[in-house]
Parts: C-alpha cells; sequence; structure tokens
C-alpha cells in the first residue's frame, strides 16, 4: 500500500516576527541612548543647562564631591568674555532682620571675587509663589541681576542675604530641592544674644518714623557720629510679649536649620564673627575663595551694656531672670 504524502505548508510567520524583533531592537536602541543622555545631562550632576562647561575651558582640578557646586553661568544679558571659563559657586545668606547679615554681607562684597546682592527677596512680587521664587533664583545665579554689589563676570561666588521671613520657610521643599538641585550652599547667620537683637529691631522701627539723622532713615551707617545719634534712643519693651517674641525667634532658627539639613551649609553667629576674625577665613574656605582680608565700611550702633539700652531695664531685668534667657546678661559683650 501506497504509503501517504505528507506535504509541508509554506509557514508565514518568518517575515512577521523579523519585523517584530526589528521593532524591538530599535525601541531597545532608542532607549538605551535615551538612558545615556540623561546620565550625562547636567541636571544629573546637579547642573543646569545654563551651566555647561564650554569646550575651550581647560579640565580644572577639583575633588569629586566639589563638581555639582561649580557652574559656568551663560547669562541672557551680557557676555562673561574672557570670564567664560572662570568656575562660580552659588550662595545664600539665611538669616532674621538685625542679626548682622547687613555687616556681613559688606564683608563678603570686600572681596573681589564675591557678588552678594542684598535682600533680592524683599519685594513680594518675586515671593509671591513658589514658581516666582525660582524664577528669582534663576535670575540671580545665571548672573542676571544686577545691583551695586554685582562684580557678575569675574564672580567666583555670588549670591544673595534672605530673610527668614520672605518666603523661604513657607516654600522650603521648593527651595530644598532647586539648592541641592543647582548645588547652592547655605550660610545660616543668627544672633545669639536675642535681647540685642529685639532692642535693634525696636530701635530700628523708631528710626524709620523719626528720622533723626536729618530726615533720612538709616538701617545702617558708616560714622561714628551718625551712630551716636542713633544709639541715643532708648526702647520700652513689651515684658508681656518679651519671652514668646524670644521663644518665637528661636524657634524660627532652629526650624530653619532642620528644613536645610540636607542641603551644603553652614553656621554662623554674629557674636563669634565680632570676637573672632578668622571666622571669616571659615566663611571664605566654605565658598572655595582665594583668601582676603575682608573689610567693612559699617560702623556699630548700639555698643554698650544692654542696661544702658532699654528704657524699662528694670522690668525687662525681672522677666527674664531665673529663665533660660538670664544667659543673655552674662553673654553681653564689648566691642
Amino acid at each position: 500500500m501506497q504509503e501517504p504524502k505528507f506535504t509541508q505548508t509554506p509557514k508565514k510567520f518568518p517575515l512577521t516576527i523579523a519585523i517584530l524583533v526589528l521593532f524591538l531592537f530599535m525601541v531597545s536602541g532608542v532607549y538605551i541612548c535615551s538612558i545615556r543622555l540623561w546620565q550625562v545631562n547636567p541636571r544629573t550632576d546637579a547642573k543646569t543647562l545654563m551651566d555647561q562647561k564650554p569646550q575651550q575651558c581647560e579640565t580644572l582640578s577639583i575633588e569629586r564631591w566639589e563638581a555639582p557646586f561649580i557652574h559656568f553661568p551663560n547669562p541672557k544679558t551680557f557676555s562673561r568674555e574672557e570670564c567664560v571659563c572662570n568656575p562660580v559657586r552659588y550662595f545664600v545668606i539665611m538669616s532674621m532682620q538685625r542679626s548682622g547679615s547687613g555687616w556681613f554681607e559688606t564683608l563678603l562684597n570686600s572681596h573681589i571675587n564675591v557678588s552678594s546682592n542684598g535682600e533680592i527677596m524683599g519685594p513680594s512680587d518675586r515671593r509671591r509663589n513658589a514658581s516666582s521664587i525660582l524664577e528669582t533664583l534663576d535670575t540671580v545665579y545665571n548672573l542676571d541681576c544686577f545691583t551695586s554689589a554685582s562684580k557678575n563676570e569675574c564672580s567666583a561666588a555670588v549670591g544673595f542675604k534672605w530673610m527668614l521671613n520672605q518666603g523661604v520657610m513657607k516654600y522650603h521643599e521648593d527651595v530644598v530641592e532647586y539648592f541641592k538641585r543647582n548645588g547652592v550652599s547655605t550660610i545660616f547667620l543668627f544672633r545669639k544674644n536675642g535681647l540685642r537683637r529685639l532692642v535693634s529691631l525696636l530701635a530700628n522701627a523708631h528710626d524709620k518714623e523719626a528720622k533723626p539723622l536729618n530726615g533720612t532713615h538709616k538701617s545702617h551707617v558708616h560714622l561714628p557720629a551718625e551712630a551716636e545719634i542713633l544709639a541715643k534712643y532708648k526702647p520700652t519693651i513689651n515684658t508681656t510679649r518679651l519671652i514668646p517674641d524670644l521663644n518665637l525667634a528661636e524657634r524660627q532658627t532652629a526650624k530653619a536649620v532642620e528644613y536645610f539639613n540636607t542641603t551644603r551649609h553652614m553656621v554662623l553667629y554674629y557674636e563669634d564673627l565680632v570676637k573672632n576674625r578668622t571666622k571669616l577665613r571659615e566663611v571664605q574656605d566654605f565658598l572655595r575663595l582665594p583668601y582676603r582680608e575682608l573689610r567693612s565700611g559699617q560702623v556699630k550702633i548700639h555698643m554698650s551694656p544692654l542696661s544702658e539700652q532699654v528704657a524699662n531695664w528694670d522690668d525687662v531685668l525681672k522677666v527674664l531672670k531665673d529663665t533660660s534667657y538670664d544667659r543673655f546678661f552674662r553673654s553681653d559683650y564689648k566691642m
């Protein structure tokens, strides 16, 4: 009997499979390329597109940890020209009013390579929401912010001072993320003696109204004669609010350090800067600046003991006695 013949039907799948395999190769290739591009994207190295290092610049000898904090801004409003290869570091001075930040900033700006641009976040439109804050930060750190302190072309460090009541606490999560992504270093400057700070706040508020210096208000002075005139005013402190106000100030400073603890930062105290000027060397080391002697033309206003600066001193003494704040009497200093 003749064995049955089996005919093999042609396969219809090879072409379809080949197309599918080719498609998978293409997709995987695009994916690998995108991953590679992401790896070299400056944002993954805490740098924005404006921070890309110009190709003509020589390779810098820096430690690996420093890379996220070195930038090469490309301003929209001018050309850095011969300074295009000068690396720039970003910083901010976080403080509270009447804590010595104005004096400290003039010291920094006496350095030829530093531009600290004052209270940039003072105007409310620059801090009305997180987006406006981040936009302002971009302007400052891209060197497109122009103030009397600007030394933009060849700056080695650029920043500004930011008071804690100017939006930074409210939008701290967005700001912390920005600082970490863009390599911004934070310098906290606080005052140990909260009572002296309160006296300065009240005296400054009085000066805004009275304007004893020829009808003008000056938060900071540069002549001893002007300082002497302003120091004559002795504020009366509300003793009912005294301890709550001191508590609030301490909580705010502690909370600020807590919020920004994951960023690169250092904590300074005004009293330490006054007593020990080597602290300024630490600041320059922190900003990786070439060392310079820093000077300020500002003159201190309140130089006498606290007991001579407050109109109702006996009442203040009674309220603070035997509390944690009586240390302000023991730690008072002389210039």
